[in-house]
């Protein structure tokens, strides 16, 4: 058997300042042997430090992990293997050693215990440094934060600075990581981000680590349960993620996007500080493109890239994106439904059962559509009119009575009622519909005009509208 390497000495020694040479003549060692521990110890980036606390076996071995081999009577654990299988979601050491052990009872061979192959294990990690997959798996964690470091626009007009935040989402296992440029920090911008995020990332993850911002998490208790925001809570159950806040003032517990932070600042934010942007849009565009670069550019202490090792092992393990993109939404209460079957909100008109006419609802508004609540059940769904609309009509048939959908949502109707009434009074209900530019915006003012018939009778009322017209241009009710 040839004599071990004292590589634990050596590297003791070498932490004291003593060159090879030094160190072969004092110990009377080989120079050849003193030269490769010095040279595996500048390849891994070991230092004393790290292997002052282990034995000189543990130490050797670290080193020389397939030398002497033959030396025992163990089948060696495939330990390139087991890194690869720890990838995967649910498997552990103790199901590789157990599967280890059985292999080789069926190939008449010893295997060595779970404590030495766990120790096994670790030393190999050490050694390649493959401490990512550890502490990851492909598909589970996803990081989010706002970035501290910022970006600016400029104001075309006034030529004032505007600041630019930057939003921040890191897959831990790949390190792939998403950027997106925002006007402010408010809960629909960091809502909308994460949506844009999954989307980036092909995606969901099973939980998503935040931080303990005011927008997502109303309080975080040592003890007891987390509250997060209604909006928040409703996106991750659209998602299918856990929304989990990191533990209070512990960085660490969202180690990879604060990693990618800095990073960040580096490959996006001082590649662009040279330009000057006037919109969000150009700004976006850069940003992604500096963004790509930085994700396809190859680990230097690790095989591939964050695009890489995304596109070939995280993507697939991602859940499933939904078939809609989560909308952030705001509800307004005690909102009247009138007479006429709709509801009127940002002056545009959406219709409800007639069943629910006259009662208070709830509207859960999106950007693009508006539900309308009562008694906590929605009895309706429509588009939302785009914000530039001014007395919109989006009536469904079946919300309505028959007897609106036949005679009284009818402009002949009006008209008809209006002539048996009177010329004065059909002038008025005539002028009201050709100052309104919808006709159905001209039912109601017409109906409460026709009714005073009934009020204060025809005559009366014949009479108020040929006064009317000689001195209002447009009469109403």
């Amino acid at each position: 058997m040839s004599r071990k390497i004292a590589v634990k000495l050596i590297m003791e020694l070498r932490a004291n300042g003593l060159s090879q040479s030094s160190i072969a003549r004092s110990r009377h060692m080989s120079k050849t042997s003193v030269n490769e521990v010095f040279r595996i110890a500048e390849e891994q980036h070991l230092s004393y430090d790290e292997i002052k606390d282990r034995s000189s076996d543990e130490v050797y071995h670290l080193f020389f992990p397939h030398k002497h081999a033959e030396e025992t009577v163990y089948a060696l654990p495939d330990y390139d293997y087991v890194h690869n299988e720890l990838t995967k979601v649910g498997v552990t050491l103790k199901i590789l050693w157990q599967e280890y052990r059985d292999q080789c009872t069926a190939t008449s061979h010893l295997n060595v215990g779970y404590t030495k192959f766990c120790n096994g294990y670790r030393d190999e990690v050490a050694r390649k440094k493959l401490t990512n997959h550890l502490t990851h798996k492909p598909g589970v964690i996803a990081e989010v934060d706002w970035s501290g470091k910022t970006q600016k626009l400029i104001d075309q007009v006034t030529g004032d600075e505007i600041k630019v935040y930057l939003f921040v989402g890191t897959l831990p296992y790949s390190q792939y990581t998403y950027v997106e440029p925002c006007l402010d920090m408010k809960q629909n911008t960091w809502l909308n981000c994460h949506v844009h995020m999954y989307e980036y990332f092909g995606g969901s993850t099973v939980r998503t680590v935040c931080d303990n911002l005011k927008t997502g998490v109303v309080t975080h208790p040592r003890e007891g349960d987390i509250i997060l925001t209604e909006a928040y809570e409703a996106l991750g159950d659209h998602y299918c993620t856990a929304i989990m806040p990191a533990p209070v003032r512990k960085p660490k517990a969202k180690a990879s996007v604060e990693g990618s932070v800095g990073k960040l600042a580096t490959a996006v934010i001082a590649k662009l500080r040279n330009n000057v942007y006037y919109t969000l849009a150009d700004l976006r565009v850069d940003v992604l493109a500096a963004l790509k670069v930085f994700n396809d550019r190859p680990f230097q202490k690790r095989q591939g890239s964050r695009t890489e090792i995304h596109d070939t092992i995280e993507r697939t393990c991602l859940r499933p994106l939904p078939v809609h993109p989560y909308e952030p939404v705001t509800w307004f209460y005690n909102n009247k439904i009138y007479s006429d079957c709709h509801i009127v909100f940002e002056k545009n008109h959406y219709s409800c059962p007639y069943q629910f006419a006259g009662k208070k609802a709830d509207l859960r508004v999106g950007d693009s559509f508006i539900e309308i609540y009562c008694h906590n059940e929605r009895i309706a769904s429509h588009h939302r009119f785009p914000y530039y609309t001014i007395d919109g009509w989006s009536t469904h048939d079946e919300d309505l009575p028959e007897s609106f959908k036949q005679a009284e949502w009818n402009q002949e109707r009006f008209m008809k009622e209006a002539q048996s009434i009177g010329a004065s009074t059909l002038a008025v209900i005539q002028l009201i519909f050709e100052n309104t530019r919808l006709p159905e915006r001209a039912f109601n003012p017409s109906k409460s005009v026709l009714k005073l018939a009934k009020k204060y009778s025809a005559v009366r009322l014949e009479n108020a509208c040929e006064m009317a017209l000689k001195t209002l241009r447009s009469p109403r009710y």
